[in-house]
């Protein structure tokens, strides 16, 4: 994983961090900027959008499996580098979620947007989604290589 490989266990242990002083907020949570952002205590047994919502273990296992894949993904020598960082962020990320679901049967959530109607998410929730968006960035990257039609 060349010079990438620190990048998942760091995503992995700020989130567990993140987590447990996320246990300590009070009940009607913190505004950390009025109408903006604030932090609430939410405890997610689903998904994203609370899909399979009351199934943390199918879904802890269901990680378990992402994870093996993208390492192997990882593995791979011909990458570019915002490839390997968004799958080693999404590594971590699932790892510090899936981590959440086996353990305790739920991922802890905290960080709730105040301007949108928007579901509560935590630190392994921002890194899988902006590992998603550099992997797009790279994707749609004009490469000089690639060929653009068919002649």
């Amino acid at each position: 994983m060349k010079h990438t490989w620190w990048i998942a266990p760091a995503v992995v242990l700020l989130d567990q961090i993140t987590k447990v002083l996320a246990q300590r907020l009070p009940p009607e949570g913190w505004t950390l900027i009025p109408g903006v952002l604030g932090l609430r205590l939410m405890r997610n047994t689903g998904m994203a959008f609370s899909l399979l919502d009351g199934h943390p273990r199918l879904l802890g296992v269901i990680s378990l499996l992402l994870i093996v894949g993208v390492f192997f993904l990882l593995r791979k020598k011909q990458m570019s580098i915002l490839t390997r960082v968004g799958l080693t962020m999404m590594l971590g990320g699932a790892a510090g979620n899936a981590a959440d679901r086996l353990i305790l049967g739920y991922v802890t959530d905290m960080v709730e947007p105040l301007f949108v109607n928007f579901a509560v998410f935590n630190l392994a929730d921002s890194c899988l989604v902006m590992g998603c968006f550099l992997i797009a960035i790279n994707l749609f990257r004009d490469h000089p290589e690639s060929s653009h039609g068919n002649g």
